[in-house]
């Protein structure tokens, strides 16, 4: 607790809304660096139905379409719906109607004779109806007002949970496209080694288990291209459920697999992030709202035995109900005249002690437990949104460091590859006597540099989409709102650059 009550001392010196604050913009930028020598984009199969989209379109799509915000609409509505509910506590309730009345036996005068008598009466009119404690009607409103601050709360955070959850979606996608498009370069390159072989095993140059050994290899380069496009159609099919779009629709980006987008710059140390996190997290604005409407809950049940209780009611019909004036009439046996106006309240002033106190003393427990257990919710969730802080800068730097070395792997593993693949036809001298050839590189070497190549191409786009889901991930923990990067490039454009 002491270390959380530090963070936020820490934010609030830190001044942090002049650096990546919530009233601001993120500076983004797209950049797509320069794709492997050789390889090209895959496209769908024919049975395959095409959906081409861009990041921006999916990020628009992320902030109206999710079920999750729609959700979070909706409890909005409720909240409000029931602070107005609460606002008119003070007002009564009025009734309208008729009431008739029928006796037939023997009735009990005053002073205590019993008589036989018949009668019947009639009424027509309004009476109004409260019964509520002024304790209610004070703290009432001021409680659900905190609920629906908290709801308002809750739907930024679905909104930038919605667009968390697109971003990875998208970039699985184009992981998967990325992924597919090395399996497919380096299946090419295998039966390239498998055509070579043969026709230096026909002259004898090699041993035919040396085909074997190329043709079980492309076999299983065909394997992964296919494992490649099920992953593609799979993480298409999770990013349709987020935006509700065709279910049976291949998503198609419009920009390269190897795109790199940057939310947040990684200059500052995450110490300096972890304030910013927690002055603008949207979770945390809708548990300190929580807190209060409990405070205010908690005010109400102490004030209830303290404050009266008001009771009005109409007694204009026998028993007392709901009218209260208008016209009565009636008469013996069935006879109904001589109407005229009547007009008959009762108001009462009331202190409650519930189970002679002992149940209001219960209701202030039951309160008081619940404000102490929203402020442990709110500290957990402080904590927790460091963590995330954290998590998300160590995912991101770890990424931006390995793309340096996962671009160099695929530039080493493409040349090897290709040197191989063309030493695999040259030959030279056998020492000592240097009287035999010999090829320079055996279909064994070919083969490995085929398989190191496909694991550099997974290496590379999976640290690709790692970086690209770290930065959104480190975006939405820093509390950064949804429509910075949704509003289709008006407040927040997506602009390309170079790498």
């Amino acid at each position: 607790m002491l270390r959380t009550r530090g963070l936020w001392a820490s934010a609030m010196s830190l001044g942090v809304s002049g650096w990546l604050c919530a009233q601001q913009p993120p500076a983004v930028t797209m950049t797509t660096p320069e794709a492997p020598a050789g390889l090209s984009v895959p496209g769908p199969q024919v049975h395959d139905q095409p959906l081409p989209i861009n990041l921006p379109t999916a990020l628009q799509l992320a902030g109206v379409r999710p079920l999750d915000i729609a959700a979070a609409s909706a409890r909005i509505r409720a909240a409000a719906a029931e602070l107005e509910r609460a606002k008119v506590l003070w007002l009564p309730t009025l009734y309208l109607g008729g009431d008739y009345a029928r006796h037939d036996g023997r009735l009990q005068d005053v002073a205590g004779n019993f008589f036989d008598t018949s009668k019947s009466s009639l009424m027509a009119g309004a009476g109004p109806s409260a019964v509520f404690a002024l304790s209610d009607a004070l703290f009432a409103p001021l409680a659900a007002r905190q609920t629906v601050r908290a709801r308002e709360a809750a739907l930024q955070t679905a909104r930038n949970d919605s667009l968390l959850a697109v971003a990875e979606a998208y970039f699985d996608v184009q992981q998967a496209r990325g992924e597919l498009a090395g399996d497919l370069d380096a299946a090419r390159r295998a039966d390239e080694v498998v055509r070579q072989a043969g026709a230096l095993a026909q002259a004898g140059t090699v041993s035919p288990v040396e085909v074997v050994r190329a043709r079980t290899e492309v076999a299983r380069r065909r394997q992964v291209v296919q494992a490649a496009r099920e992953r593609w159609r799979t993480a298409s099919a999770d990013l349709a459920r987020l935006l509700r779009l065709g279910a049976a629709d291949l998503v198609e980006p419009e920009e390269p697999p190897q795109l790199l987008v940057t939310l947040v710059r990684l200059e500052r140390p995450v110490d300096d992030l972890i304030p910013v996190a927690l002055m603008n997290r949207p979770e945390l604005a809708e548990q300190q709202a929580l807190v209060r409407a409990t405070l205010e809950r908690l005010k109400q049940e102490k004030m209830r035995p303290l404050v009266p209780s008001i009771l009005l009611r109409g007694n204009a019909t026998n028993p007392a109900g709901a009218l209260a004036a208008g016209a009565f009439g009636g008469g013996r046996n069935d006879q109904i005249s001589q109407f005229g106006a009547r007009n008959d309240l009762d108001l009462q002033v009331l202190w409650e002690l519930q189970n002679l106190g002992l149940g209001n003393r219960a209701r202030v427990r039951q309160q008081r437990a619940e404000h102490e257990l929203s402020l442990v919710e709110l500290m957990r969730t402080q904590d927790r949104v460091a963590a995330e802080v954290v998590q998300a800068f160590a995912q991101a730097q770890s990424a931006a460091t390995r793309l340096g070395d996962a671009e160099s792997e695929v530039k080493d593993a493409v040349e090897s590859a290709a040197k191989n693949l063309q030493g695999l036809t040259e030959t030279g001298a056998t020492p000592p006597s240097a009287r035999t050839l010999a090829l320079l590189v055996r279909p064994q070497e070919v083969v490995a540099s085929v398989q190191a190549l496909a694991q550099a191409y997974g290496d590379y786009y999976g640290t690709v989409g790692d970086y690209n889901r770290a930065q959104f991930r480190l975006y939405r923990a820093l509390g950064q709102p949804a429509q910075f990067v949704t509003d289709g490039g008006v407040r927040c454009p997506l602009s390309s650059g170079s790498p």
